[in-house]
């Protein structure tokens, strides 16, 4: 009998567990995940582990389907040619589909002193670095939190609760993606907390050093400790693999996630640009895209053409301390809308998505195939940013030409 598909899966986040989970479809696809942990990090519950109301360590055995083999490493070149994953051990992992989900991390800051002074929080060691720290500063010492999307506003929250006096410095405006009514609500409960705002152009930080931040507008903010959450960036792996990648460092692909270098190499989550138009970052975009990269490997080795993205939910859920949160509603082109669920019943909400994500990965672990999200009909919302960006016509032509697969003596070899 002719051995299995091999499918190496890089990265072991949202997109990463997703994808592998799915893979195992088949029996006749050998699937290994390379990640750098032995555990799986719960990002959206990092911001807990800084308030110290919770945990984001989640162990593998329960999101991880038994028949996919992990190994605890890093990834340092692929050889697109050679069809094998350079491993920081030194070892190779040979394969005939990779799935590329490296996911993203702090976009190390450009700003004088950040990086000597600030603590990033994006990734579970970055938040192992600050806790020390933070436990060691005095509970009136002055913190300032960097950043005002989800992470900054949710960290400033739940420091805030537990006594802390905490600036926001937003160095634009107050959760970006919120429509304004959300973002009054968000205001208003960062308000009640004691939370100081700082927002507009003029609140661009400049400068850090040991003990204050410096705005555009030449003010200088006491600060005992900084944390940094403003943007994210992606590894480097992609480009210093020779791999087409947008200005991020985003692998470039098209509308089926599969790079525009190699169709055996294929793409999801953060570290995606498909058609160079990248989703937002989020594990709501993460885990469809996860499953439907998936998808377009499962369908060439079937012989069939894989099928191009969908539209995708439009939400942000923001926790505001223990008690209180917000569900802000989006559209198919994921716009925030009028829309939204505030207060306790927002706080519950963002609860339930936080176990429901979990509990998405372990039954696709336990019954790989019956995630669906990824496949809600329509598609308008993706195509009008498409066509927004100037990338329709081209992205459209791709998957028209989209192969459904190599030979089928290579495809199933059972």
């Amino acid at each position: 009998m002719a051995g299995k598909t091999d499918v190496v899966v890089v990265g072991g986040g949202y997109a990463g567990v997703m994808a592998a989970n799915r893979l195992t479809r088949r029996d006749d696809v050998s699937v290994t995940l390379v990640n750098p942990r032995p555990a799986f990090v719960h990002r959206i519950r990092l911001h807990q582990v800084v308030g110290g109301t919770g945990t984001a360590v989640v162990d593998y055995r329960e999101v991880l389907a038994r028949d996919v083999r992990l190994v605890v490493d890093s990834v340092t070149r692929i050889d697109a040619a050679g069809r094998s994953a350079q491993l920081a051990s030194g070892a190779a992992v040979g394969y005939d589909y990779l799935l590329y989900a490296v996911g993203s991390g702090s976009a190390g800051p450009q700003v004088p002193g950040a990086a000597e002074f600030a603590y990033p929080i994006a990734a579970l060691e970055e938040v192992q670095r600050l806790l020390p720290v933070l436990d060691a500063a005095p509970v009136p010492a002055a913190v300032t939190v960097v950043g005002a999307g989800p992470t900054g506003i949710e960290t400033a929250a739940e420091l805030a609760e537990r006594g802390r006096g905490v600036t926001l410095v937003c160095g634009g405006v107050l959760g970006p993606y919120l429509h304004r009514r959300g973002r009054r609500s968000v205001a208003g409960r960062l308000a009640a907390l004691g939370v100081k705002v700082v927002q507009g152009p003029a609140a661009e930080v400049v400068a850090v050093t040991r003990e204050a931040v410096r705005l555009a507008d030449g003010r200088e903010l006491p600060s005992a400790l900084t944390i940094w959450t403003a943007g994210f960036g992606v590894p480097d792996l992609a480009r210093r693999s020779g791999l087409g990648t947008d200005a991020l460092g985003r692998l470039l692909t098209d509308e089926t996630l599969t790079s525009v270098d190699d169709d055996r190499i294929v793409a999801a989550g953060d570290s995606a640009a498909p058609s160079g138009l990248a989703l937002r970052m989020s594990c709501q975009t993460a885990m469809p895209l996860g499953a439907r990269a998936a998808d377009t490997i499962l369908s060439r080795l079937a012989g069939q053409r894989p099928e191009p993205l969908r539209r995708l939910p439009g939400a942000q859920c923001v926790s505001l301390g223990r008690g209180t949160g917000v569900f802000q509603f989006g559209n198919r082109s994921d716009v925030a809308v009028w829309f939204h669920i505030g207060g306790r019943l927002g706080a519950r909400m963002k609860e339930a998505v936080c176990k429901g994500v979990v509990r998405h990965l372990a039954d696709e672990a336990r019954k790989p195939g019956g995630y669906r999200l990824h496949r809600l009909k329509g598609v308008a919302g993706r195509r009008a940013a498409l066509a927004g960006a100037g990338a329709g016509a081209a992205a459209d032509e791709r998957v028209s030409q989209a192969r459904p697969g190599p030979a089928a003596e290579e495809t199933i070899k059972a």
